[in-house]
This record gives C-alpha cells, structure tokens and sequence, in this order.
C-alpha cells in the first residue's frame, strides 16, 4: 500500500493544474491501483493509476495507443458539437512530456476527473441496456475511420487459439494440483473446443474486419451521465485493432447477467433475454451504418465465445494458483468460473436454436 506523501510525490511529476491536498484510493479494479487526487483551493480532481506492469507488457505504446485514439474521439466530439472533456478521458501529461510517469519500473497516468457521473456494475433496467449498447455503437463508430497505427499491446487477446495453448499448458503442469477437483468443470470446457475453434477459424479467415475496438466493455467501464445517457468509455488499457463482434459479445456478458460476474448463488446467473434485446436495439441504432453482413449475423455467438473464454480464463487461472485476476478469498476464481458458466449456458441455450453456430 502506498503512503499518502509518496502518491502525493507521484501525482507532482504531472502537469496537475494546482497542488495535490489529498490522494486516495478509488474503486475496486482486478487490474490497476487507481486513485483520486484533489487539489489545494481547487474543485479540480484528477484520477491517478498505476499501471499493472505483470500483465500489460508494453505501458509506452499501450499509453501511446490511449493518446491516439482520445485525440481522434476529441475531435469528432468537437466536431459533433459535443463537450470532449466529458466524452472521453483526457490525458494529463507528465512534466517530461510524456502521457505516463515512469520510476523504479513503475508507470502511472493521470486523467482529468468526469464530475456528475455514474458508473454502474451491472445493468438493472431496459432502459439502460439500450443505452450501453448506444455507447458501445458510438464510441466504435467514431472511431470507424480512424487512420493511425495502434500498437497490439495485448498478443493473444481473446484469441481463443493462444488461451488454449495457455489451458493445455496449465493443465499439464497442474502446479497447484487443483485439477482433480474441477474435472467436471475441465469436461465442461474441453467440449466447447471444437465449437470455439471453429468460430476463431472463421474470424481468421477475414471476412469479419479488424476495427479500432475496446475490448473490455463491461459496464464498469463506462461513465453515464445523470440522464442515463453514456457519456464515455473509460479504461482504455485494451484499446487496439480487433473484431468489433468483440465487444458486442462481451457486453453481452455483463449487461445482460442477472446475477454478478462472481455471484456466489449460481441460481442468480442467466441471461436476460428482455435485456439482451434491448442492448442490441441501441447498439445497431449507433453501429448499424457500418456492419458488415457478416458481422451482424455473427453477434449472437460472439455473447457465447467471450464469455465462453471468460470460463476458461477464471478456471484457468483457479488451477495456476490465482496469478492473474485479484481475489478476495481463496475459491473467489473457481466461483467466478461456476457463475459465468452458468450465465454461458444460458446464452447458448436462449440464442444458439436461432444461430447455431456462424455465418457459414
């Protein structure tokens, strides 16, 4: 745990518009260490993170892809007559130039603060699920005709081809020797394979295009207005060139849930169809103008595929010893993996009759 003189120390390397009073911690994240940092005579708040370096390999060209793409989305908000300090994070740079601070191997950024916002963890009504899904739709066609280079921080990412290679490894390792008490889990996993290699193939084969996406859309990660309106994407660690079904499957995974990612009473989990819906309806209202065929007719199975590698993943990383993902207590990954194995099941079964596997 940091001291408060020490962050105070780290949010003075930025260009802060005033003097850090008080920086303490905000949120609950897997990932980074995140804080707020007010200043001395001064509404202004900034959030200040420190970066997690055992999982983001690259923090230069990963801060490098966060700079390029807020800067294209501030001028298409600027141009749409929207107000692009709150539409998107912006970047405070630190005093060398540089959009992150790096010392003794760590990095940090700073944000400036969106005031009256509201995030959520989970989406509770119609209403709001069709607003994420015009927030996701948005913040992808904004981005449409983005030109630059983005940098493939994350090799791999929901590449179920290298999270496999991955689950072979640790399954042949076993260095916890968990294994033989999840083989029904493991079973569970292993008859998906040829279903979710198949749908990797044909995502490989080009004819869904590579598009600027997020790629961790839950609904944690976006910032609304008091309206219920999206007002932008936060955490855009991930940020980079990927299939925009993607993103679709994922917020499936969190907006339609009607339980928590690791809810404790697998009987809460399911997939609602009501929201799932309603998500869609304002996702397409946003990205309907730029979908290939194909990729509309692959968003049913692409709720299945993430959140399919999001089992694996957790139960993955349950046999490795928990080196990934924070836990809060010693089975937090092997309840994370039953919940979301029972929110997949329901997705397959409410969604696969009427496409059962991909546009073929």
């Amino acid at each position: 745990m940091e001291t408060g003189s020490r962050l105070k120390y780290i949010a003075e390397r930025f260009c802060l518009d005033g003097k850090p009073s008080e920086v303490r911690p905000l949120g609950d994240g897997f990932i980074n260490d995140t804080y707020v940092v007010e200043l001395e005579n001064s509404a202004l708040r900034y959030i200040l993170q420190r970066k997690n370096t055992g999982i983001f390999q690259n923090i230069p060209e990963m801060m490098d892809n966060i700079q390029a793409v807020t800067t294209h989305l501030k001028r298409k908000i600027t141009e749409a007559g929207g107000d692009p300090l709150k539409e998107t994070l912006t970047l405070i740079p630190a005093c060398d130039g540089k959009p992150y601070y790096e010392e003794n191997g760590e990095f940090w950024c700073v944000t400036v603060f969106i005031e009256d916002a509201l995030t959520y963890q989970s989406a509770d009504t119609p209403e709001l699920a069709y607003q994420g899904g015009c927030g996701i739709g948005r913040f992808q066609a904004m981005l449409a005709d983005f030109q630059g280079d983005l940098v493939d921080t994350l090799p791999g990412f929901h590449n179920i081809k290298y999270r496999f290679s991955q689950w072979d490894r640790t399954l042949a390792e076993d260095s916890t020797g968990r294994a033989k008490d999840v083989r029904g889990l493991i079973a569970e996993i292993e008859s998906r394979r040829p279903d979710m290699l198949g749908f990797y193939e044909f995502i490989e084969s080009g004819r869904i295009p590579l598009r600027v996406t997020h790629n961790d859309t839950k609904i944690a990660n976006m910032l609304f207005d008091r309206d219920g309106k999206v007002l932008c994407m936060l955490d855009l660690d991930t940020v980079l060139r990927a299939p925009c079904i993607y993103d679709f499957g994922d917020s499936i995974r969190s907006y339609a849930n009607t339980g928590l990612e690791d809810d404790p009473v697998p009987d809460n989990v399911s997939m609602s169809r009501l929201m799932y819906d309603s998500f869609l309806k304002g996702y397409l209202s946003e990205a309907g103008d730029f979908l290939t065929e194909d990729e509309r007719m692959a968003l049913p199975f692409s709720a299945v595929y993430i959140t399919f590698e999001q089992v694996l993943r957790f139960l993955m990383d349950y046999i490795d010893g928990d080196r990934y993902y924070r836990i809060k207590y010693p089975d937090h990954n092997l309840v994370r993996t039953v919940a979301q194995l029972r929110l997949l099941r329901s997705i397959e079964t409410q969604l696969l009759p009427h496409n059962r596997y991909y546009v073929k």
